[in-house]
């Protein structure tokens, strides 16, 4: 059976569309079609119902979906232990949210490096539903990430409560409507439903950046305002590149940590949650 049938499966089960799957894979369209053909004819079982608006599993397509998590899952951890470098007895797979990854990455991974010595560390960054998607795959141990799914194969948790705020690179007050050079960051769907109760009426953005770090250096290059972490664009406003926009409303952003509670090496995971809570305190 090929791993690369089963990946698709996955992905199209994920996603519901034969499409975005093919996306997500970098392949085309007819390419997935093909895998899952032969998949379900090795099966000898339909596994999707193709409807006009996407694709649901079949019963013999649950049935087969956690049993096909699982191939994913004991293949790529397969592929990873093979080749762990000598001295190292474990291997533990971090995702961590790609808007937090310069704040976390390096002192998680230090602390990791000093407390566990004989552990390989593979430590990626994206967002956070890719994350999630990856974590309830079994391709991942922890997930440091927003607004953490229902995963009955995890626990999640608040790590950090951060502050967002609105600066600008001239000083200004809040303003209400579409505001020339404003930038929507896309901290995720607590942010954007926040975002549209402060400021009603504004249904589109003329920029939309997902990573906070672009949309900074955008608006400090051209100037312009948006909401960014506090203490991100604090040392900014020290040294006057950026203005705090007065009496815009601050937002909250948590960030959680979501762990897989069947995880080969848990007591390995329990030690990454905990130096993840320290890293962030």
């Amino acid at each position: 059976m090929n791993i690369e049938h089963i990946r698709s499966f996955l992905e199209v089960t994920a996603t519901g569309s034969f499409q975005l799957a093919a996306d997500q894979l970098h392949v085309t369209q007819s390419t997935v079609s093909a895998r899952i053909k032969a998949l379900e004819d090795r099966l000898r079982q339909p596994l999707f119902h193709r409807k006009r608006n996407g694709v649901v599993l079949t019963t013999g397509g649950h049935q087969f979906h956690s049993s096909a998590i699982n191939v994913v899952r004991a293949w790529e951890r397969g592929q990873q232990e093979v080749s762990l470098p000598e001295g190292q007895k474990a291997l533990l797979s971090i995702g961590i949210e790609e808007n937090h990854w310069p704040l976390m990455v390096l002192g998680l991974s230090g602390r990791l490096s000093v407390e566990m010595p004989d552990v390989a560390t593979s430590i990626l960054a994206d967002r956070s539903d890719v994350l999630m998607q990856k974590l309830r795959a079994g391709l991942l141990d922890v997930a440091i990430l927003y607004d953490p799914q229902h995963c009955a194969e995890a626990t999640s948790e608040l790590l950090v409560q951060e502050d967002l705020v609105m600066y600008a690179t001239t000083p200004r007050e809040v303003e209400g409507g579409v505001v020339p050079g404003y930038v929507f960051v896309d901290w995720g769907d607590t942010f954007r439903a926040l975002h549209s109760a402060y400021f009603p009426g504004v249904f589109s953005h003329k920029l939309t950046v997902r990573q906070s770090s672009v949309a900074l250096d955008h608006i400090l290059t051209a100037g312009g305002s948006g909401y960014f972490l506090k203490r991100v664009a604090e040392p900014l406003v020290g040294s006057g590149r950026l203005f705090v926009v007065q009496d815009a409303p601050v937002m909250q952003r948590a960030l959680f940590i979501a762990a897989r509670t069947d995880a080969t090496n848990a007591g390995l995971t329990a030690r990454a949650v905990e130096a993840a809570r320290l890293t962030s305190a």
